[in-house]
């Protein structure tokens, strides 16, 4: 069997590649245009034909989704609830009934709720997810999650 030569390393130190003048291969013009150019311009004489051939799919948009369908997850820490329980006690957030501190998160524009940092204290929390740990920490000391999606995460 007979290695042949690439032909790009045969082009090495030619300065056009065997395409004549720099000119003739400049550009997106040589090619017909980037992107759907040429598919229906200047009056969409192509359009009919394209449209036989490939069907509508061939126009338009596609791809992802944008991102603004996806929900936003905004979460919080159960440590930092507590650190910032007598700013949010002040501000009538969060109410203290019988020694249990209930909050709604959803009023301070969280959806989630993560198990990090320790707690002393003995709340009830509504909110739309939680992570297990959260979960657990908060009932080990006679809290109760009150998850809304009924999924915990």
């Amino acid at each position: 069997m007979i290695k042949k030569r690439k032909k790009v390393s045969r082009y090495r130190g030619s300065k056009t590649h065997g395409c004549g003048s720099m000119k003739k291969r400049r550009g997106a013009g040589n090619r017909g245009g980037r992107g759907m150019a040429g598919s229906g311009k200047r009056a969409d004489q192509k359009k009919p034909s394209i449209l036989k051939e490939y069907g509508t799919a061939y126009f338009g948009k596609k791809g992802f989704a944008s991102r603004s369908n996806k929900i936003k997850i905004k979460s919080i820490n159960i440590g930092d609830l507590e650190n910032r329980l007598l700013t949010l006690l002040k501000k009538d957030l969060a109410k203290n009934e019988n020694g249990t501190i209930k909050i709604d998160l959803s009023k301070l524009k969280y959806n989630k709720l993560l198990g990090s940092g320790k707690i002393t204290k003995k709340f009830e929390i509504n909110v739309d997810h939680a992570s297990k740990g959260a979960i657990e920490k908060i009932e080990k000391l006679g809290g109760k999650v009150n998850v809304n999606n009924r999924k915990s995460d």
